[in-house]
Order: C-alpha cells, then sequence, then structure tokens
C-alpha cells in the first residue's frame, strides 16, 4: 500500500488537498532546493552559495545540458539539470544567454516541424522561470519578459497527464496564481500515489508537514 511506502508524505498530501495552507523551505524554491533524482545522472553538483564555478568549465555548460535533455530524461532530473544550469550560467551572462537561446531554438525547430514537442517546451519555459529566480533587477536576464509558465503550461497540455510536470507548475505558481497553484499540487500529489520519488519530492519541498501542523497554520485557525 501506498501508506505504508511513505506514510508521512499521505498524511501532508491529504491536508494540502483539504485545502489547508501550504509552505515550503526559504528560499526561491526553483533554485534553493535541490530536486531528488536517485542515481540518475545530471550536470556536476554545484554550490549555489559559492562564487566560482568548482573547476566546472563554462563553456561546456550549453552542450552537456543539451545532451542530458535530449535524452528520454525524466521530468524530474530535468528540473535538476537546469538548476544546477541556471547556477552555472549566472556567472556569465554570455553563457547564460547562449543556453537560453538553444533551448528556445530547440522548441521553435519542434513548432516548425510540425509536432510540437513538450518536453522542449518545458525546458525553455521552466530555465525562464529559474532565470527569473536567480537572476534579479539589476542584473543582465534574458529570460525578462518571458513567460515561462505560460510555455510550461503548454507543455503539459500536450503531454496529457504528467505529474512531474505538474509539481514543476505547482512550485513555479507558489507566490500565484493561488487557484493554478492548488491545481497543479493536486495533479502532482495524485500521481506521486505510484511514484515514490515524486513522493519524496512533495515531502520534501512542503517540510513534510503533518495534518496537525497543516491544522496549525490553515486560515481557519487565525495564525
Amino acid at each position: 500500500m501506498t501508506s505504508r511506502l511513505f506514510p508521512h508524505t499521505v498524511i501532508g498530501m491529504t491536508a494540502i488537498l483539504l485545502g489547508f495552507t501550504t509552505s515550503v523551505k526559504a528560499g526561491p524554491p526553483l533554485i534553493c532546493h535541490p530536486i531528488d533524482i536517485g542515481q540518475a545522472k545530471t550536470l556536476p553538483q554545484v554550490d549555489w552559495n559559492r562564487i566560482g564555478n568548482g573547476g566546472y568549465d563554462l563553456k561546456n555548460l550549453t552542450r552537456e545540458t543539451l545532451a542530458i535533455l535530449d535524452s528520454s530524461t525524466p521530468v524530474l532530473v530535468r528540473m535538476e539539470t537546469l538548476r544546477r544550469a541556471t547556477l552555472y550560467a549566472r556567472q556569465d551572462p554570455q553563457v547564460a544567454k547562449e543556453l537560453l537561446t538553444r533551448l528556445q531554438a530547440r522548441a521553435a525547430d519542434s513548432d516548425a516541424a510540425g509536432h510540437p514537442e513538450a518536453l522542449a517546451r518545458f525546458d525553455f519555459g521552466y530555465l525562464v522561470e529559474t532565470y527569473k529566480e536567480w537572476m534579479g533587477q539589476n542584473q543582465p536576464n534574458p529570460a525578462r519578459g518571458v513567460d515561462g509558465y505560460g510555455w510550461v503550461k503548454k507543455a503539459i497540455s500536450l503531454r496529457g497527464s504528467d505529474p512531474e510536470m505538474e509539481f514543476a507548475a505547482a512550485l513555479i505558481t507558489l507566490s500565484g496564481p493561488e487557484k493554478d497553484h492548488r491545481e497543479h499540487l493536486q495533479k502532482a500529489m495524485a500521481g506521486a500515489k505510484s511514484d515514490p520519488l515524486l513522493a519524496r519530492n512533495l515531502d520534501s519541498t512542503f517540510n513534510g508537514q503533518t495534518m496537525s501542523a497543516l491544522l496549525t497554520h490553515s486560515p481557519a485557525s487565525g495564525k
């Protein structure tokens, strides 16, 4: 039974579905919170608090990122890959622009071919949103003015049922729109019943809250 695999998660999910206020760990959610991808391969780990690239050669970033994304990579791995790519790209405006441009062209090429590719759209939209979280208003940001969430929503509509994409959209909409956030979160939680890795990520992101904790912070409690 699912509840035996991760009961703490199921309790927290049930509370959220009942409409109680959700909360997450501090910091921009797309950047500060690593995605649990198990043993899957992605870009080298990078410490977001440290200045410098830790010896990683930034000229390889676009090529290596695309190599990961061009395979049949699960969505959670794409999310973590794009998170790490953003942390590297922020160190060089030209690299940041190159990576974003290549992902945009990749999504546009699939449209031009008459077969819109959901994953290509997702990758571009999610990168846009990670750029927006890390690169401040006074920093050069090639993603400024682009609706990354819109690209992710289109990817979901093309993909059909994909709880991992719904989880990504729930993170993007944490600060609103609230209705969209809750709808994405509900769909992600429904899919997590048969996806232990997604369930672990939901549990970690939302602090593994129990029913009582969520009730304590719900609007009805007045706290």
